[in-house]
Formats: C-alpha cells, sequence, structure tokens
C-alpha cells in the first residue's frame, strides 16, 4: 500500500519521500493553523456564531486540501482568504447593512460562478496566457508579501503615522522572540539543516513557553463546536440576493476570489518547481479543486476559500508532491479536536518561517528581464504592489494594466496576446468596483 501511494504522487521522479512530505505538510499546517482563531473572530463581528465558524473552517480547509492533494496532486493548502473575510464582516454586513445569511448566500452564488468559469477553463487560459516574466513577478510579489506579513505579525515592522511604517518596539518580549526565531533560523538555513524551518518553529514554542511569552493551554482536547447555525444558510437565502447592490458584492467576491486564487496557485508552482515551459501541469485540477471548495465552504459556513501563500513554507522544507496537502488536510481534522493546544502557535512563532520563505521566493526575480523596460515596469509594480497595497488582487491588477501599455510603446503590442489586452480592462473595472465598496 505504502508503496502504491508513493507511486500514485510520483515520490521517485519528485525526489521526494514520506519524511519529506509529512514534514512539508506539518510545517505549512502550522504556518496557517492561525486562520482557525482568525477567521471565526473576523466572521464573528457579523453576528455569526464564532464556534461555528471554527468548525467549518477545519471540515472545509480539510476537504479543500484533500481535494488539491489527491485530484491536482499539489502541495497546496487551501483555506479561508484573508481579507476578503474582512470585506465580508466590515463592508458588507456592516457598512452595506446587510445581513450574514445574505452575504454568506452571496459567496454561494460567487462560488457558483466561480465553478462555472473553471469548468469552461476560462481560468485555465487565463493562467496559461500569463507572460512567464510576470508570473516570475507574481512569484516574487507573493514572498515579499508573505515577508511583509511576518515583519509586521512578529513585530519586527509597525504603523507609523510620519513614516507610514518603522521599526517595531524593542521592548517588547514577543518581537525578541521573533528576532530569536528569525536569526536561528537563518544559521539552521545557512548550514543547511534538513527541516530548517520547522526547527526553528518547535525552538521557538519552547523558549516562548519558558519564558512566559506563550501561555500554555489549560487543557488538550476539546470538543467539535456545532454547525447547526451556519450549515446550508447559504443555500437557502440565495432568494435574498434581489439588488443592485448585492450583485455587485456577489461579483467583488468573485473577482477578488478569482485573481487572488490563480495568482497565488501560479506564484507556488513556480516555487515548486512544477512550470515546465511557461504551462502548469494538472493546472485544471487545481482550479477545479479551490473552485469546488469555495462552493462547499460557503455551504458549510464560511467566507470565501482559496489557496493559501503559506503552503509555501512547505514547498520550502521540501514538500513537492499532493501528499503534503494531504497531511495538512489530516492536521486540520485533527486540529478541530485540539483547539487549546493550537494555541502556543502565536504569529511570532510563524512569523519567521513566512520572512525565510519570502527570501526563498524572491528568487524568482532573476528570471525577469529587467535590462528591458517595458517588461521591468510592469513586473516591478506587481512585485511592490502586492506587499504594498496588502493584496495579492491589486498587486497583479497595476501590472497588468501597465503591461499592454509598455508594450504597445515599445512597438511590441502584437507580442500581447488578446487575454491580456482583455485582462487589463477587466483589472480596470475591477478597481472601480473594489473602490465603490
Amino acid at each position: 500500500m505504502g508503496q502504491k501511494i508513493a507511486s500514485y504522487f510520483q515520490f521517485e521522479a519528485l525526489g521526494t519521500s514520506y519524511k519529506k512530505e509529512m514534514l512539508a505538510g506539518l510545517t505549512t499546517f502550522i504556518s496557517m493553523v492561525y486562520i482557525l482563531f482568525v477567521n471565526p473572530n473576523v466572521l464573528s463581528v457579523s453576528g455569526m456564531d464564532k464556534g461555528a465558524v471554527f468548525t467549518a473552517t477545519a471540515l472545509a480547509s480539510a476537504f479543500g486540501c484533500f481535494l488539491m492533494g489527491i485530484v491536482a496532486r499539489y502541495p497546496i493548502a487551501i483555506s479561508a482568504s484573508l481579507g476578503i473575510n474582512a470585506f465580508f464582516s466590515y463592508t458588507v454586513v456592516l457598512g452595506m447593512k446587510i445581513p450574514w445569511q445574505t452575504a454568506l448566500a452571496g459567496v454561494f452564488v460567487a462560488s457558483i460562478l466561480f465553478m462555472i468559469l473553471t469548468a469552461f477553463k476560462i481560468r485555465e487560459m487565463v493562467v496559461d496566457a500569463i507572460p512567464r516574466d510576470l508570473k516570475m513577478a507574481i512569484s516574487a510579489g507573493i514572498g515579499l508579501f508573505i515577508a511583509f506579513i511576518g515583519l509586521s505579525d512578529g513585530g519586527l515592522v509597525s504603523a507609523n503615522k510620519s513614516t507610514i511604517v518603522a521599526l517595531g518596539s524593542l521592548h517588547v518580549g514577543s518581537t525578541w522572540l521573533t528576532i530569536l526565531g528569525l536569526i536561528l533560523t537563518i544559521i539552521l538555513m545557512s548550514a543547511k539543516v534538513p527541516g530548517a524551518i520547522f526547527i526553528g518553529m518547535v525552538i521557538n514554542v519552547i523558549v516562548g513557553l519558558a519564558t512566559g511569552l506563550i501561555q500554555a493551554p489549560d487543557h488538550w482536547v476539546a470538543g467539535v463546536p456545532s454547525i447547526s447555525s451556519t450549515f446550508g444558510v447559504a443555500f437557502t437565502h440565495v432568494g435574498s440576493i434581489n439588488t443592485l447592490q448585492l450583485g455587485v458584492v456577489v461579483l467583488t467576491f468573485l473577482l477578488v476570489t478569482f485573481f487572488d486564487t490563480t495568482g497565488t496557485l501560479v506564484g507556488l508552482t513556480e516555487q515548486a518547481g512544477l512550470v515546465k515551459d511557461n504551462k502548469i501541469p494538472r493546472i485544471g485540477r487545481a482550479l477545479s479543486a479551490d473552485s469546488t471548495t469555495m462552493v462547499v465552504g460557503s455551504l458549510l459556513g464560511t467566507s470565501p476559500m482559496g489557496a493559501f501563500v503559506e503552503s509555501s513554507a512547505g514547498i520550502a522544507v521540501g514538500g513537492h508532491s499532493g501528499f503534503t496537502a494531504v497531511v495538512v488536510g489530516v492536521l486540520f481534522l485533527l486540529g478541530s479536536f485540539f483547539s487549546p493546544l493550537l494555541t502556543v502557535i502565536t504569529s511570532q512563532v510563524t512569523a519567521p518561517a513566512l520572512i525565510i520563505v519570502g527570501t526563498l521566493m524572491a528568487q524568482s526575480l532573476k528570471n525577469i528581464h529587467w535590462e528591458k523596460f517595458e517588461i521591468a515596469a510592469p513586473a516591478f509594480l506587481i512585485l511592490v504592489g502586492m506587499p504594498l497595497t496588502y493584496s495579492i488582487s491589486d498587486g497583479i491588477a497595476l501590472g497588468f494594466i501597465t503591461y499592454p501599455l509598455s508594450m504597445i510603446a515599445a512597438k511590441r503590442g502584437k507580442e500581447v496576446s488578446p487575454i491580456m489586452y482583455g485582462l487589463a480592462v477587466v483589472f480596470v473595472i475591477f478597481l472601480w468596483i473594489l473602490q465603490q465598496g
């Protein structure tokens, strides 16, 4: 049985093993487990039951990881998308005064449209049409984005009214925990110690517990909260979507999820070395996995699901097959029973890993033709746009709008595919819609 599983996931061809894949899955899970706590906190603002959202997030994430791992065979985990969950609670429910039940129905309708776009291979066509230079910029941009998240969550950088951002306070003990973890991980990575990122996380947890910077849980196991208050609500409230305002909400859910998850998949598959001749094998299956998970997530009771950028942490420690995602799925199921134990995985524990992974993903910058300004300009806007707008989709928009304009100016307009011209128009509309929100 073990040999058949290894053969299905192509361990030998990918140069991986059970040990590497399980370590990668554990590393990815530890890097993204915060979503089990962050998503319920964000969505509970809308009036949703926090316990129900916790369980819905765990179940939907497990389903998505199994689907991505077994069907698409990618080492990419799926969970609730950050940013769009805040849009759900603060903009749609609190700002527009729309009941959370109706907003959840909007997510369901958007996910059905998402599946249709995937079924007709429109998303696959978009991915194939993106020039290699821009794919490299997307990968590196995601690297900068998650490194910035790590720096911010770890307390190394903070908001500043005078300079926008500044060095964080060094008088806070938790910041020093981040610094310790970062230095330790850099040393381990430089010494080429196997599983360096994961080892750094474990030591950080131990130091945090020993110094009191991380609180030990009172108990280990807890019951799984019921999802009765959210299960199926999205479907039963579809009839409530009957105004132009709600139509815009559905369109926004669709557009943000489309470009966020597509960009993330491009960046992560590039990091994992799966891209061949500017084509991503089995991309149709991967796109189907995340769109199907979005439908399931909405029915269980959570905001849009998508590929998670923290999957890059697992890829960085050697995860190259779908078995990595399967391991993450199993851990999400187990995590729903061990929620008290998961509280020791603080942002200071995961921050060093995200910063290191950002460094690794920045390596794709060497493959961009910087000497050609018509390529360099849109690539650079994608690169800096993601962290500075705090959005993968917004960063992609800045570059994709600029690309056809710079190519036309360089008298290379004929080299731009019709799809890229179309995307430039779509992104202009996309940004306009977002501003209306």
